[in-house]
């Protein structure tokens, strides 16, 4: 399975930006994905999942109600819908696929947002 991002960028407080994570390969054994996200200094942590199955996502606590995990599943993409965004939100955005053997990460792209 290979994950690529899209979407990054720079963006003011209070903007928004849509984050992309098209997958390729055998991509069948993929049972959940997540968008996880890694600060300069801080270790990754998990902003969003969502299953394959039933669709069934989780938010962490601090990007509810400003963000959407979502799945195209003819596409075999993922998106990340960020509104209100806020200056904490700068990271690099990782994309994260799981299956029963392994997960699988894309290369991540920067999430950059001014005061």
């Amino acid at each position: 399975v290979q994950l690529v991002e899209s979407g990054g960028g720079l963006v003011q407080g209070g903007g928004s930006l849509r984050l992309s994570c098209a997958a390729s390969g055998s991509t069948f054994v993929i049972a959940a994905m997540g968008w996880y996200r890694q600060a300069p200094g801080q270790q990754r942590e998990l902003v969003a999942s969502i299953t394959t199955g039933g669709g069934s996502t989780n938010y962490a606590d601090s990007v509810k109600g400003r963000f959407t995990i979502s799945r195209d599943k003819a596409k075999n993409t993922m998106y990340l819908q960020m509104n209100s965004l806020k200056p904490e939100d700068t990271a690099v955005y990782y994309c994260k696929a799981e299956s029963r053997i392994r997960d699988y990460w894309g290369q991540g792209t920067q999430v950059t947002v001014s005061s």
